[in-house]
């Protein structure tokens, strides 16, 4: 069951677009947003001197996908300092380490090492780790240490925009399943609070029309790579659930053209997505 809890975002420079930081109540972890623009401001930042984790953020790719990296640093400073220098595709960093000083490299070789496999498994960004780094050897204290701060620092990121790490949220209690059904596929998605979710064993079209946005063809194509659509017969299926941004996306990857998802999908009874909108925003 999840449980409220506060986040506290602080603007040092006083600019909205310029450093963060970043803390949830009841936890030892801080972490600070850096734009690429300012890292050599952000050097003088106690945070960088401090043994960590960090995430590389570069914009949407054609595939509207962003392109991440993962990494650790004791301390953190030295490698962001190294991919500024040799990385091109990041325009923002995300950096967490502790405010009592108690993580050690192997805690943080631990966790960047989870959110690797983290992203790999929910394929909502192109990932430019390669393969998850191995776990490091752990006491069964220091692994609890470690997947205790992991799971915090989860909690963080989609406040600041960034929800790569985690696949699609639990089915939710009241949710309404709606249906594509054309042409021989079928596919079943629903609303959540973190976007449209299309269900494992959905179908997709193998074919595209010659006006499907240059857009939908980029993320089809990495949803082929990456293994969410596997080619079963004459149609791709869904390996797994499936968050997209919007329902009309999710129709249009599904039907290979441009479609409007409000309409598109709709309950067994034929009730619009547009139909449960609308009559929701009525109560």
């Amino acid at each position: 069951m999840k449980k409220p809890y506060s986040i506290k975002i602080f603007l040092p420079g006083g600019d909205p677009d310029g450093l963060r930081t970043i803390e949830k109540s009841n936890w030892s972890g801080i972490g600070i947003v850096i734009p690429r623009p300012l890292i050599g401001e952000a050097k003088a930042r106690r945070e960088l001197a401090r043994t960590g984790v960090y995430v590389l953020i570069g914009p949407p790719e054609e595939s509207g996908l962003p392109r991440i990296y993962v990494g650790e640093g004791d301390p953190i400073r030295p490698r962001l300092e190294q991919h500024a220098a040799k990385k091109d595709f990041w325009t923002s960093a995300i950096a967490f380490t502790s405010k009592d000083e108690s993580l050690n490299k192997a805690h943080v070789q631990f966790i960047e090492s989870s959110l690797v496999t983290l992203a790999a498994r929910a394929k909502r960004c192109a990932l430019d780790n390669g393969n998850a780094p191995n776990l490091p050897s752990l006491t069964e204290a220091d692994a609890a240490d470690a997947e205790g701060f992991l799971s915090e620092m989860v909690l963080c990121f989609p406040v600041l925009g960034l929800s790569v790490f985690s696949a699609a949220a639990p089915r939710q209690k009241g949710s309404k399943s709606l249906f594509i059904t054309s042409k021989g596929i079928k596919a079943e998605g629903l609303e959540t609070h973190d976007g449209f979710v299309v269900i494992a064993g959905s179908r997709s079209f193998k074919s595209e029309t010659p006006s499907c946005h240059a857009y939908l063809k980029e993320l089809r194509s990495a949803l082929i790579a990456n293994g969410v659509l596997e080619l079963t017969g004459s149609d791709y299926t869904f390996s797994q659930d499936y968050v997209f941004a919007s329902p009309s996306t999710a129709a249009g990857v599904i039907q290979g053209r441009n479609a409007n998802g409000r309409v598109d999908w709709r309950t067994k009874d034929g009730r619009t997505l547009k139909d449960l909108q609308e009559a929701e925003a009525q109560k």
